[in-house]
């Protein structure tokens, strides 16, 4: 299969910043909208992670924080410097050359709108142009997205994990991508005016990987099967958390990554989280019917006339408590069960970098 090419890389402005966060992101988002002058010549794309329910307030509140306007786009909406722009709770937030795509591509890592969908559109199009930005958040998202957009030329930035009110996604986005600059969150506003305003070498041509464009094809609602996804992966044993497909899985720069065949994605610790839930939830679903099943024991046993007549008292009551004994010996399973993984900060992780560093490591 030959790679894709991309000629459309910075056509219509120079580059373009995308911005991942999730839990204590949003502090964060306004930090850096804060920062930013009016005459910003760059638009900005901004994933956060929402409940699909969530009210359409985020935009309005990013825009109290700075002079720029930030606004939730409508699908096909033109691309321009100087907004920020915000992906709609239950919708995917892509970048296409000179406008913007909203779709329900289905949920990656969990959530939608995802970071990555947001990053890899950004790298496809732009290459060196992009800017990709992560900050506060739970998990790893993003890294991947952030993966492809230096892999396609473009820069990295990180909000040093040390810094950030939730550490896990920018150490797994440090732990995975060679970031460009690691930062304090003061220091990344400063950084990105700057960047702004240089140029870049013109680039016509960027080959984008066959798998990167088969996962923006998904996000962009085309059927993973004839997005080729088969031809990119290989079949696991797994099963996916949220539709129970066979998990197809690829390996990216030494890291596996999981899709099914309807669509659902999983970088490796949100898969992990997805299935402490769903294992939490049917221990908690067994309990209950356990339980309730020794309490019907016991309620026929003390209607022992109401039973078939092979069923008495006493051999009720030994069911009864057999089965209170494995409802306990579950109680006390669950309870044992406590995530390690991802922690909040590795340990042996590399002390906070001065003001202004580059990652060099």
């Amino acid at each position: 299969m030959e790679p894709n090419v991309s000629t459309t890389a910075a056509k219509d402005t120079p580059r373009v910043i995308v911005i991942g966060a999730s839990s204590g992101g949003l502090d964060a988002i306004r930090a850096i909208a804060a920062s930013l002058p009016a005459d910003f010549p760059v638009p900005i794309c901004v994933v956060l992670h929402l409940a699909p329910h969530s009210p359409r307030v985020l935009d309005a509140i990013i825009s109290r924080a700075g002079v720029l306007p930030a606004l939730m786009p409508a699908d096909l909406a033109p691309l321009q410097a100087g907004h920020i722009y915000v992906a709609p709770p239950d919708y995917h937030l892509l970048v296409e050359p000179g406008r913007l795509r909203i779709t329900r591509g289905p949920r990656e890592n969990r959530f939608r709108p995802a970071i990555d969908p947001l990053f890899r559109s950004a790298a496809q199009v732009y290459g060196p142009a992009a800017i990709g930005v992560i900050l506060s958040g739970d998990l790893d998202d993003g890294s991947a997205g952030l993966w492809a957009v230096k892999q396609l030329g473009g820069i990295s930035i990180i909000q040093d994990p040390r810094d950030a009110a939730y550490s896990s996604m920018p150490w797994s986005a440090l732990s995975r991508v060679e970031v460009d600059y690691r930062l304090l969150l003061k220091e990344i506003g400063p950084l990105l005016v700057q960047l702004a305003s240089t140029s870049i070498a013109k680039r016509e041509r960027i080959v984008v990987p066959d798998h990167l464009q088969v996962d923006i094809d998904i996000a962009k609602e085309q059927h993973p099967m004839d997005a080729g996804l088969g031809r990119v992966t290989e079949p696991s044993v797994y099963a996916c958390p949220e539709c129970h497909g066979v998990l197809q899985q690829l390996k990216e720069a030494g890291v596996l990554r999981f899709r099914c065949h309807t669509g659902h994605a999983y970088a490796p610790e949100s898969l992990l989280a997805e299935l402490r839930e769903r294992v939490d939830e049917s221990l908690w679903a067994s309990i209950r019917s356990l339980e309730e099943f020794g309490l019907l024991l016991c309620h026929l046993a003390a209607h022992e006339g109401s039973t078939a007549p092979a069923a008495n008292g006493e051999t009720l009551i030994r069911e009864a408590e057999a089965t209170r004994a494995a409802a306990d010996a579950l109680r006390q399973i669950t309870s044992k069960m406590v995530p390690t993984w991802p922690p909040n900060v590795p340990s042996g992780a590399p002390a906070a970098i001065g003001s202004g560093s580059a990652s060099s490591d």
